[in-house]
């Protein structure tokens, strides 16, 4: 049997041949692209400004946020694994990524109409759309990488274009505090001048510019992937695609029953990334919601996150390429949960549930009580992993399935990233709307992290092994 998987390598190795230095910097500018949707958006700027301006109600708010995310979730799950089993058979990826793009551009831009006051219904269908075309784009994106470099090279590739994404995420959102996000109170940003562009800070629109401007740089960065990238050729025409890859899907979901590595690190992968999800789609907000912080304060604390990130992605690449993607994810998921365990433990006066009492005192300033210095270090033990987790996660399973089938295993892998993911946003809107505390509804993703850690420690690595 391992000769057959020697056989199979070499046949890979033939397929893949030789890419362009320029093509795999194409590839990885996909990430530095797509960040700041997810970054400056979702995360640290015009989700919080979702919660705390555009209702009087954020407890309300920040459960139809988290409402939000599970409906994108739901359709993500469903639509990913047949997407990825229709781009194996129609060959390229590059068409449907274009298509996506479209829809994540045009919803972004919708974004800027979400005034104070305004009917949720705007920003909200926008970030649904946005939210599927960016993930559906990944889908294909993803699939692509088997066949950039050799397996024994994935995990740095990887690992190196997130840690582009988290570098790309930052200097947008570095400019935005910098030079667009105005204080409620003196309406100057963090450098001391007026918005740019005449931005009004008291109508949000420092933080609804957000949507324009990450629509803008993704159509910018994504062109040296459509330019340089190579492609698989192209197979079967649209209909027969369809119908092949609806079949090639059921075999597949079919075939997982012969192949336990592989099935057992799905299901892992599921259930520790809908913590990893809940703590990027609701982190922000419930750090907004719980000290009150304002644009400036949300965007520095994602500066020192997204810089933590780089480092954690640059150091993760390393041990991936030594060590393997196994021994990433379990390092990094057992940082997640110290640092989540943390985040939930922390209030005004204590952390750790008490048991470390901190002072009150305010210093004044940005972070000036104790607690939110708290804060912000459970926070960077997340910066420094929930990058490598994802990156080492994707390359795991590069390293694990062949290249004419990576279209359709990286669409279930897809799927295994969001299948359950509802149930992460949805925990936490039900326990938020039954307890009135956001800080138990948090909670919850500590029982996604956990049971994740515990299945993916008793997957073989790569996840193929179980079956030679």
């Amino acid at each position: 049997m391992r000769g057959l998987v020697v056989t199979v390598g070499a046949v890979e190795m033939e397929t893949r041949g030789h890419v362009p230095r320029r093509g795999i910097w194409g590839w990885m500018l996909f990430d530095w692209a797509a960040q700041p949707f997810f970054t400056v958006v979702t995360t640290f700027i015009f989700g919080p400004y979702f919660v705390a301006r555009l209702t009087t109600d954020p407890v309300s708010a920040q459960a139809m946020w988290s409402n939000m995310a599970t409906i994108s979730s739901v359709i993500i799950a469903i639509f990913s694994p047949i997407l990825g089993s229709i781009a194996d058979q129609s060959g390229a990826r590059k068409p449907w990524i274009a298509g996506f793009a479209l829809i994540k551009i045009l919803s972004l831009c919708a974004l800027w109409w979400a005034a104070p006051g305004s009917p949720l219904i705007v920003p909200v269908v926008a970030m649904i759309l946005a939210s599927i075309a960016a993930e559906f784009s990944i889908v294909f994106n993803d699939s692509m990488m088997p066949r950039l470099v050799p397996k024994d090279e994935v995990g740095r590739l990887s690992n190196i274009a997130w840690g582009l994404g988290y570098l790309g995420g930052m200097i947008v959102l570095i400019f935005v505090v910098g030079f667009l996000a105005g204080s409620p109170n003196s309406g100057k940003t963090l450098l001391g001048g007026d918005p740019l562009f005449g931005l009004d800070p008291k109508t949000g629109e420092d933080a609804r510019i957000t949507g324009p401007l990450s629509a803008g740089w993704y159509l910018l960065f994504i062109l040296p992937m459509f330019f340089f990238t190579p492609d698989a050729k192209k197979g079967l025409p649209m209909g027969k695609a369809v119908a092949n890859g609806l079949h090639e899907l059921r075999n597949t979901l079919a075939e997982l029953r012969h192949r336990p590595g592989i099935l057992r690190f799905l299901v892992a992968r599921m259930l520790y990334q809908d913590g990893v999800n809940g703590l990027l789609i609701l982190g922000g907000t419930f750090a907004a919601g719980m000290f009150g912080w304002a644009i400036m304060e949300i965007g520095l604390y994602g500066i020192m996150l997204n810089v933590v990130a780089i480092f954690g992605n640059l150091m993760a690449g390393w041990v991936d390429a030594r060590a393997g993607s196994k021994r990433v994810v379990m390092i990094c998921l057992a940082l997640l949960l110290i640092a989540t365990l943390g985040v939930v433990s922390t209030g005004p006066g204590y952390t750790l549930f008490g048991l470390l009492p901190l002072s009150m005192t305010d210093s004044g300033g940005i972070f000036g009580t104790a607690a939110e210095k708290a804060y912000i270090f459970y926070g960077l033990m997340i910066g420094l992993a929930f990058g490598p987790v994802q990156a080492s996660s994707r390359s795991y399973l590069a390293r694990s399935v062949t290249l004419d089938e990576a279209g359709r295993y990286f669409g279930i892998y897809a799927l295994s990233g969001r299948a359950t993911s509802f149930m992460a946003t949805l925990a936490f809107s039900l326990v938020t709307y039954w307890s009135g505390s956001a800080r138990f509804g948090m909670a919850t993703l500590l029982f996604f992290l956990v049971s994740g850690f515990l299945l993916l420690a008793a997957t073989p690595y790569p996840a193929a092994a179980a079956e030679e």
